[in-house]
């Protein structure tokens, strides 16, 4: 009986990893971030000519920004409040 519990457990185990793997909050965080980098970059970059497209904002620049605050927000999120582990039914 006890192999079969020590199984159950190491089972549970990494369902629990997966979850955690797998959790929407890394996805969205990891995305928003990495895109805000690249269109944050791009902003940083942008010529007059394309600050004139837009009325000299530099829409790129502030797009980029708040895609990386989403994106941290995400992550942070997902440090301080991880997901709980499945409990076991009785």
């Amino acid at each position: 009986m006890s192999e079969l519990q020590r199984e159950v457990s190491e089972l549970e185990q990494k369902s629990a990893t997966a979850a955690r793997l797998f959790d929407i909050r890394r996805i969205i965080g990891g995305l928003f971030t990495l895109f805000g980098v690249i269109v944050t970059g791009a902003g940083i970059m942008a010529s007059d000519a394309d600050l004139k497209k837009a009325q000299g904002i530099n829409i790129n620049l502030w797009t980029g920004l708040g895609m990386l605050a989403l994106g941290l927000f995400f992550l942070v999120w997902l440090k301080l409040r991880p997901t709980a582990p499945p409990t076991p039914d009785a």
